[in-house]
């Protein structure tokens, strides 16, 4: 049975689709003006691990996560870079892409853009101008801003627990004295010169950042669906405001579960560029390998804070090592016992919340059988790889071949022909009982962090 946090109840709850053994996710994806860091590694591989586990679970998941390929900041990069902005999301979206084939992300369903969706974007600004959820005010520029009056939703606050009068006097934005209320949202910016935009019943603009997320999703799932998720950072203002767009155009509930993947933090210190303690993917890629960043990901429950340190990516090299050694030399089939207990822990660990540490713990009980029952019983080693493989293929892990992924390395190391002609050479040093020849050529490979094992007259090797 199903149960996960709904960050709206604030409580664990058994899970329903709104149709049964179909649900809808959308899943706010990226702002492309700049490469994806540590904390969009995370949301990456949370919600993958979610909709891997659904559809082994046995629901039909349309999963949904957009990018915003338009706002300011965007907009400003562009103009740093002397690009059009178009350039400059599409050569960040395909780098985007990359990063999560690295980390073995699997694409969503569907992947709207905000700009293709404008005049959805439009219509429902129009609909909550009529219905007296928004205002216009003009600006300098003769078009017009058109804001969200939050006073007029009667909701606002129940996602984050905000009441409007302690954010009220909280507020320390300058007041624009076009708006109604200091708390008033845009939901379309009238275009600056030489700014990119969009014709409009306003005049020229582009749209607030919150309605574009309002727009994409109903659009792609209804006006109605399962689950929506996003970084923690994200559930106010952003998800609050999507809540109050969306359930004031549309009279209806917007989403039933919200889910929130917690903080990264770098060495226990909260990760800013302000810190420079700022990692983009890109350059832990270069030290360690994308499936060894995706267990460092999964080694932590979602919801809880993940801090990085390199302590704590070594460990996850160590751990993905040893099962990936667990397999090695094995002819693992697809097919598995389903009736072997390790499903039913494994079930158990993500029906919880999808507690992905207690499921690693069961990949690594497995691995223990199987490596007590290789000179036992080696069909009975078998069948036990098997399962291990399947359960860590939910979690998308152990989907390389064994001997490949022990040899690979990361961030352009040693190439494999080198090491094996080392390995050769160490060999023939041995048989000619040139032992302090063999032993210099080990300690090369040692400082390579090649690790060597000699075995029924051979010599294998895998990297540290």
């Amino acid at each position: 049975m199903l149960k996960i946090h709904n960050s709206l109840t604030k409580k664990k709850e058994i899970f329903k689709s709104i149709e049964p053994g179909k649900i809808k996710m959308y899943v706010c994806g990226m702002t492309v003006y700049d490469l994806c860091h540590l904390g969009h590694a995370r949301v990456l591989v949370v919600f993958d691990v979610v909709t891997r586990y659904l559809r082994y679970s046995g629901y039909e998941v349309d999963y949904v996560r957009n990018i915003t390929d338009i706002d300011d900041k965007i907009i400003n990069r562009a103009n740093e870079n002397g690009e059009d902005f178009s350039a400059l999301t599409s050569r960040f979206i395909t780098a985007m892409h990359e990063d999560a084939a690295e980390l073995g992300v699997l694409p969503p369903s569907d992947e709207p853009k905000a700009t293709a969706y404008m005049s959805d974007i439009i219509a429902m600004v129009q609909t909550l101008i009529d219905k007296g959820y928004a205002y216009t005010a003009q600006t300098e520029q003769g078009n017009g801003d058109v804001y969200y009056d939050v006073s007029a939703f009667e909701g606002y606050g129940k996602l984050s627990g905000k009441k409007l009068e302690d954010l009220r006097a909280g507020e320390r934005v300058a007041v624009d004295e076009r708006k109604d209320d200091p708390l008033d949202f845009v939901l379309w910016k009238a275009a600056k010169p030489g700014e990119p935009s969009w014709d409009s019943p306003w005049g020229k603009g582009r749209p607030g950042w919150h309605i574009e997320c309002s727009a994409m999703s109903t659009c792609c799932l209804g006006n109605h669906f399962d689950i929506h998720g996003g970084g923690q950072d994200l559930q106010f203002p952003h998800h609050e405001n999507e809540i109050a767009q969306s359930e004031a155009a549309t009279g209806e509930t917007f989403v039933n579960l919200w889910m929130h993947n917690g903080f990264v933090r770098i060495n226990d210190e909260k990760m800013s560029k302000s810190l420079n303690n700022f990692f983009t993917v890109r350059e832990i890629l270069k030290l360690y390998k994308g499936e060894e960043i995706r267990y460092f990901v999964l080694a932590s429950q979602y919801r809880s804070p993940l801090n990085y340190s390199d302590q704590l990516l070594d460990t996850a090299r160590t751990a993905l090592s040893r099962l990936y050694n667990t397999l090695r030399g094995l002819d693992v089939q697809d097919a598995c016992d389903e009736n072997d207990p390790a499903i039913e822990k494994f079930r158990q660990a993500m029906d919880d919340d999808f507690n992905t540490p207690e499921a690693l713990a069961v990949l690594f009980d497995l691995a223990s059988q199987v490596n007590r029952l290789r000179d036992e019983d080696n069909s009975a080693a078998l069948e036990k790889a098997a399962v291990l493989k399947k359960l860590a293929n939910v979690l998308g892990l152990l989907e390389q071949d064994a001997e490949q992924y022990l040899q690979a390395g990361a961030g352009g190391s040693e190439d494999g022909a080198d090491i094996d002609a080392l390995i050769t050479a160490r060999n023939t040093a041995r048989e000619n009982k040139d032992w302090s020849e063999a032993d210099r050529i080990r300690d090369e490979l040692d400082a390579m962090g090649i690790v060597l094992e000699d075995k029924d007259g051979k010599t294998i090797w895998r990297r540290s």
